[in-house]
Parts: structure tokens; C-alpha cells; sequence
């Protein structure tokens, strides 16, 4: 990465400090971090997965050292989701209540976790915390269930996902060790690509400190005005996105400003929105333009570029945690383990 390049953009922007939190938050609730011999239920709580992709799940998890035990349902198939609704909240419920159980991995997202939201039994999950890992269309699980709970989980990569050296490292910092506090590292790698969606820029300088939520803006966006997304007041949010154009990722920016008052966050950080530019010789502002234009005017710390998203190399962000961004040294650092 040019990061004279950076500096640059960083002079354009105005320095602000947001010191994010307005009341105290009670203790998240913190599961407890796994280890190599436990036993991870593996599920599908969106889409469903083909064989390739299961395979894959199951490769990953064995290779980190942790054994498996499938959920019932998981290569149920109804439509473009795996199994109906009822099957995947079995398979979401059984995972939890089960003692043999110690973590719950999606092994790939896609769409229908949303229309679980409304029939999970939350008192179950909140009595039996557990660590429950994925994103994409697994946004909406994570972020009802912590609502609802005040559980603790883990915006990262889903079982079928590249298990790249950087994505298992930061895995393993964060779900596995509890480091803290963590200073999360960009990806060289991603900083090698010529591809413009991996450069980062700050859309507004400063520094802000709350409680981490997010995960993908599509998701967000249709979870807004429901009871099932954690206010945005004095939150670190983070967001990412792939393959929408501007003039989408515009709307859901907008959406999110006018149902679920983004504008009163504490600062927002921004992973990789690949393929996210407008097409040759379209009407359209670019995705850099775009961001700029939705974000830069609310004042609060804000970077473009973070390590995560639907990209090989992805850190792990865990929802609830107190964190603090620093948009000047492109930073995310957890100030509290987000296991016990």
C-alpha cells in the first residue's frame, strides 16, 4: 500500500475524536474459547451447501484440531435454502441446547438466516453461551442473537471459507487465545493487490473507542426498523459488502442513516467491497465517491480498507466488545478478550 498515498487523503480529512460511549453497557456475555479436541457443531442456518463446500467446512475444522458433529438438517435442501425454516432453527437450537457442543461454525451463509430471527429461542442461547462463528447472511444471526443476549459472537469466516495463514491467525487470536488487548494487523497480502477496492483511505480522521457491532451492509440494511439490530448509538460499526453497485450500496447507506441513526455512531470502520465499482461508461459515482458521500458529512471517525469481508484473507471481529479505531494508523484494536 502507498501510504504517502494515504497520508495525503488523511490531510483532506478533518481529525475528529469520538469518545463513544453515553452509558455504561452491561457485561457482555462471553463464551468460552475453544480449544483443540472440542467438538464444533456444523450448520447451515442459510443456504444450502453443496458437496465441494462441505467438504471444505469439514477440512478446515478438522485441520484446526477440532472434532465435528453435524447438524441433522445440514444437507436438507428447499429451494435455495438448506431445508425450511423450521429445520435449520432445529438444527441452530439443538446445537446450543447439546453439552457436547462447544462451538457453533456455520459452514456457509447465503440468504434465510433472517427469517429465523423471530422463532429463536433466545433464553435457550442465553442460558447455554456459546461461540457461534460465520458472516455474510450470518450478520443477522449474530447481531439478533447479541441483541437478545448479550452474547458475544464472531463476525469471521464460515466453514467453507479460504483458511488462508491470515484468516487462521486471526482466528485463533481471537476465538481461541482471548488476546487483548489485540491490535488486528491488515493483510499483506491484501496489500499487495493493484485492485482498488484493497487500497485503504480515510474517509475522516480521529480516533473512537465503543462496542464493536456490524457485519454486512445487505443484511444490515434489511434488519433496520426490526427489533432485532442493536442500536448504533456510540458503536464502533463495522461494515462490508461484495459485489452491489455504488448506487446500491448508496441506498443501504442510506437506509441505515434514516432507520437506524448511523449518523449517531461512534466511528465506522470499513472492510474490502470487492467487486463493488460501476460497470464501463455507466452513470455512476465510484465506490470511493460513494462512501465519501454517504459517510464523510456524519463527522465521525470513519476508514476504508480493513482486513475483512468476503475476501481469502479476513481477520475475525467479535460483536459486543469494546474496541478502538484509529483511522490514521489504519488500526482496530480489541481492549477486551471476546472469550472467557
Amino acid at each position: 500500500m502507498n501510504r504517502r498515498s494515504f497520508a495525503r487523503k488523511m490531510a483532506l480529512t478533518l481529525p475528529v475524536l469520538a469518545s463513544a460511549r453515553l452509558a455504561p453497557a452491561a457485561p457482555p456475555l462471553l463464551p468460552r474459547r475453544l480449544q483443540p479436541g472440542d467438538t464444533i457443531g456444523l450448520i447451515t442456518p442459510g443456504s444450502y451447501i453443496d458437496d465441494e463446500g462441505l467438504q471444505k467446512a469439514v477440512d478446515n475444522l478438522l485441520s484446526l484440531g477440532f472434532r465435528l458433529k453435524m447438524g441433522k438438517n445440514l444437507r436438507a435442501k428447499r429451494g435455495f435454502n438448506a431445508g425450511s425454516d423450521q429445520q435449520r432453527l432445529d438444527d441452530l437450537h439443538t446445537m446450543f441446547a447439546d453439552d457436547s457442543v462447544d462451538g457453533i461454525w456455520c459452514a456457509r451463509g447465503g440468504y434465510g438466516c433472517s427469517r429465523l430471527l423471530p422463532a429463536i429461542d433466545y433464553d435457550l442461547i442465553r442460558n447455554n453461551p456459546k461461540a457461534l462463528i460465520g458472516y455474510s447472511d450470518v450478520t443477522a444471526l449474530l447481531n439478533a442473537i447479541y441483541h437478545k443476549t448479550g452474547l458475544v459472537g464472531f463476525h469471521g469466516p464460515v466453514g467453507a471459507s479460504e483458511m488462508t495463514e491470515y484468516t487462521e491467525a486471526q482466528f485463533r487470536a481471537v476465538v481461541m487465545e482471548g488476546k487483548a488487548p489485540y491490535a488486528i494487523p491488515l493483510s499483506g497480502e491484501n496489500q499487495k493487490k493493484e485492485n482498488t477496492a484493497f487500497q485503504p483511505f480515510a474517509l475522516r480522521g480521529g480516533k473512537a473507542r465503543g462496542l464493536l457491532i456490524g457485519g454486512n451492509l445487505s443484511l444490515l440494511a434489511a434488519m433496520a426498523g426490526t427489533p432485532y439490530l442493536p442500536e448504533a448509538t456510540g458503536k464502533l460499526v463495522f461494515l462490508e459488502d461484495v459485489g452491489e453497485k455504488p448506487y446500491r450500496i448508496d441506498r443501504m447507506l442510506t437506509q441505515l442513516r434514516q432507520a437506524w441513526g448511523l449518523g449517531q455512531a461512534a466511528g465506522i470502520a470499513i472492510g474490502i467491497f470487492e467487486d463493488c465499482q460501476p460497470g464501463e461508461g455507466e452513470l455512476s459515482l465510484s465506490l470511493a465517491e460513494t462512501l465519501t458521500d454517504r459517510l464523510q458529512e456524519l463527522g465521525m471517525p470513519a476508514v476504508y480498507g480493513l482486513s475483512f469481508g468476503h475476501i481469502a484473507d479476513q481477520c475475525t471481529l467479535p460483536l459486543g466488545i469494546e474496541a478502538e479505531l484509529d483511522v490514521e494508523n489504519q488500526s482496530l484494536v480489541l481492549l477486551e478478550p471476546a472469550v472467557r
